[in-house]
């Protein structure tokens, strides 16, 4: 969904700066299989390495219960 915001705006995820995840049911546990998700999609989506700097935040739960990860990102577009 974001890569198809992204390129609605005329972006691509090399034009983001900052991502931020929203986890349901967070625990440090978790961390190996949220890296893993992310590079299942990296490729992809062309997600830059190194990644734009992020922040993941544990949340009890999302707008439904079978959504488990959200993601927010912010470009940055030249003017």
């Amino acid at each position: 969904n974001i890569a198809r915001g992204l390129d609605g705006a005329g972006a691509t995820f090399r034009d983001v700066v900052r991502l931020t995840f929203y986890v349901t049911d967070w625990h440090p546990g978790k961390i190996g299989q949220f890296t893993a998700g992310v590079q299942a999609v990296a490729q992809e989506i062309d997600l830059p390495d190194p990644m734009p700097p992020a922040s993941l935040i544990g949340v009890a739960a999302l707008y439904e219960p079978a959504v488990l990860v959200e993601i927010e990102a912010t470009a940055v577009l030249e003017g």
